[in-house]
């Protein structure tokens, strides 16, 4: 794009026509805690449906409480990398404490879940070689391939056979397979025992982002890997974050000794980036033992998940094949999505329409999430609500690929 006004204008212009333009919204303030998930926008009072806040931790009194503690005695800030002199006891009690949750035997913090599967792709991957990944996998694993100059290779949709078409396909040339755990628009899970076989079967890394899976799957919380009953010998890579479930902020990837110290040593959005601060850390290492200490609150979204499905399937609702809290509501075109959004808002609840390119062609949708917050009344009040849209929708969408 030229340097110049009118080539903002246009691609803007271009952006409008598709109707693909996104738009921020602030949260002005939360409301009482008599009030659960609602937020104040605009100067109106909205149900929240579209936060990540899985376990409802995010405004957890106690994890507030020892992020203002930790801030007290630490500081706000860490003032460097953490190779240099960003990192403090309470980043190295959370790793420890996040190697012991998943089983490793260590875990590497990173800023942002982003951050961390550029690390672990462009790590893992050299030039010349190959990434194997879902096609529907978050935009961060494609980065970090790009990032390592690797070639990828994409398999079709939750398909292992595929996956393994191709991995004999190249040849020895493909060292990593990647996935998501549970798919982020979606909300489907990955089939990680079969993955896991064909990515032995190829001596192929296999990287797992489990960043939805942490703390809502399996039988004590600990993700999509306890929910198939697999471990490190069978995924040897995984990269989970901190600021959905756990209701915190950041990232980290855990695994044997040996990963953890060459990421040190070589993933360049590890070493070149400042330490967040110790406050944080502080507060996820309380956010993990409230969510192994409250069991029920996995138990209670994942109740409410099964709610909302019963209710919409009776409605005729498009869902996707999701079992855990993310629930996509398919209606196709991009301004189906946009009025479908509109109309929930006006209804009193904030839901997002999601679209290309974030989403394949033909398939825009509500992605809806559950918290273990929400109450019943919040759940029905909602499915009635997308009861109404639908009714009013076109009967005539495009075709869910």
């Amino acid at each position: 794009m030229r340097r110049d006004d009118a080539g903002l204008k246009h691609a803007l212009a271009e952006i409008d026509r598709q109707h693909l333009r996104r738009a921020r919204r602030t949260i002005a303030a939360f409301t009482a805690p008599d009030r659960r998930c609602e937020v104040v926008v605009d100067g109106r009072r909205l149900v929240d449906f579209c936060s990540n806040d899985y376990l409802g931790l995010a405004r957890h009194p106690e994890i507030a409480a020892a992020m203002a503690e930790s801030a007290a005695a630490l500081g706000s800030g860490t003032g460097a990398a953490h190779l240099v002199t960003g990192h403090g006891i309470e980043h190295e009690r959370l790793e420890e404490e996040l190697a012991e949750f998943t089983g490793r035997e260590r875990a590497l913090l990173f800023s942002t879940g982003y951050m961390a599967n550029l690390a672990a792709v462009a790590t893992l991957a050299d030039r010349g070689e190959v990434v194997v990944m879902d096609r529907l996998n978050h935009a961060s694993l494609i980065d970090g391939t790009l990032l390592s100059g690797a070639r990828f290779s994409r398999y079709a949709h939750a398909d292992p056979g595929d996956a393994e078409h191709l991995l004999k396909d190249l040849a020895g040339a493909a060292t990593v397979v990647a996935t998501d755990g549970v798919f982020s628009m979606d909300g489907d899970i990955a089939r990680l025992p079969t993955l896991a076989r064909i990515s032995r079967a190829h001596r192929a890394w296999l990287i797992v982002d489990d960043a939805h899976g942490l703390g809502v799957l399996g039988a004590t919380g600990r993700g999509t890997l306890e929910h198939f009953e697999l471990g490190e010998f069978d995924v040897p890579v995984l990269v989970g974050t901190l600021g959905k479930a756990f209701g915190s902020f950041g990232a980290f990837i855990a695994g044997s000794a040996d990963l953890i110290e060459l990421l040190m040593q070589k993933a360049r959005t590890y070493v070149y980036t400042t330490a967040s601060p110790q406050p944080v850390a502080a507060a996820t290492r309380k956010a993990l033992v409230i969510a192994q200490r409250e069991s029920w609150r996995r138990e209670r979204v994942l109740a409410l998940t099964a709610r909302f499905r019963a209710a919409a399937r009776q409605l005729d609702l498009h869902l996707g094949p999701s079992e855990t809290p993310i629930q996509p509501v398919i209606f196709g075109t991009a301004d189906a999505a946009v009025r479908a959004q509109n109309s929930l808002l006006e209804a009193g609840f904030l839901v997002v329409a999601i679209r290309p390119p974030t989403v394949p062609n033909g398939t825009a949708r509500l992605r809806i999430t559950l918290s273990a917050e929400h109450t019943e009344a919040q759940v029905d009040a909602l499915v009635e609500a997308l009861g109404r849209v639908h009714a009013q929708a076109p009967k005539k969408t495009e075709a869910h690929g």
